[in-house]
């Protein structure tokens, strides 16, 4: 088990750069002062924001929708195609601006979000 040392209030390492166990990390933040605690959610909330960097919601491009960088392609419309059954080798052949990876992010968004991309497949079925 690591020892977890506090290099500064919100940063913490593990000497063997291993996984530190959460109830460490919970110790640690009982330290804190509220100034620190509320320093450390600004941080973990862009973390969650940025959490997904082949994945952009921008208001006015698709309703907002999330969507694959560099493209208009919403995630949804993704995911539709792979709750349908397609291969990704087939979405990629539909949409040949995508990568592999542009994938790989849609599906850990959509997994990540599932409401939402339920919300949105709706929606859009509706329409």
């Amino acid at each position: 088990m690591c020892q977890v040392k506090a290099l500064h209030p919100l940063q913490v390492m593990c000497k063997d750069y291993s996984m530190v166990p959460i109830e460490q990390i919970r110790s640690f933040i009982s330290t804190l002062s509220e100034a620190e605690k509320t320093d450390l959610l600004r941080v973990v909330t862009q973390e969650l924001v940025n959490g997904f960097p082949g994945v952009e919601s921008t208001p006015g491009i698709c309703g907002g929708d999330a969507c694959i960088v560099r493209t208009r392609i919403p995630v949804w419309a993704l995911e539709q195609w792979r709750r349908l059954g397609k291969e990704e080798a087939e979405i990629l052949q539909m949409y040949p601006t995508l990568r592999p990876e542009d994938l790989l992010h849609a599906w850990a968004y959509a997994d990540a979000y599932h409401d939402e991309i339920d919300g949105q497949i709706r929606r859009n079925e509706d329409a």
